[in-house]
């Protein structure tokens, strides 16, 4: 069995889609595309029960979720079965990222500084908006809302995301 570092949460089971066991997934990247990849997913109840592994038949975007067919989910009490499951493939299935690209979940529990220098703290997570993806950054009991945009990236190494913030962003935080 793999071990939960080695999964990657990529959405949840929102509903049944038709007749014959279709899943509605809400994909928390924000781009259902995403899931249209993966010919194996897991599946697991909450973040504490194992995770089964199903066969992925057929994928399709509908507006901003995906449906899946799996092996073996053949009519609506299958797929009412999974309502609320937790979907997640393997950290080896993930596609290959280019040179310079990274998944934003690389990010947590870096420190972040500016480029003169200034630690405003750790990098907690990402709030996914349909704008754009926010980096929750913590110092203590601050937390400080830091878009993530390109342009605000200067570099990312082993522990330290450095950044470079127009002025006011961090104080509009407090």
């Amino acid at each position: 069995m793999d071990s939960r570092q080695d999964l990657v949460l990529l959405g949840k089971v929102t509903k049944p889609h038709g007749i014959r066991g279709e899943l509605k997934v809400y994909p928390y990247s924000g781009s259902p595309d995403n899931l249209l990849h993966y010919n194996r997913i897991l599946l697991a109840r909450d973040e504490q029960s194992a995770p089964v592994a199903y066969t992925v038949e057929r994928a399709r975007v509908q507006k901003n979720c995906v449906l899946l067919q799996l092996e073996n989910c053949s009519d609506r009490d299958d797929s009412e079965a999974l309502v609320n499951y937790l979907v997640y493939v393997k950290e080896q299935d993930l596609p290959e990222l280019a040179e310079h690209e990274f998944y934003l979940r690389e990010l947590e529990g870096k420190q972040v500084v500016t480029e003169k220098g200034l630690k405003i703290g750790r990098f907690a997570g990402i709030l996914t908006t349909d704008s754009q993806d926010i980096a929750r950054i913590i110092d203590g009991r601050k937390e400080y809302l830091v878009p993530l945009v390109p342009d605000f990236l200067v570099s990312i190494d082993e522990d330290t995301v450095t950044v470079s913030l127009p002025p006011g962003l961090l104080e509009i935080n407090m």
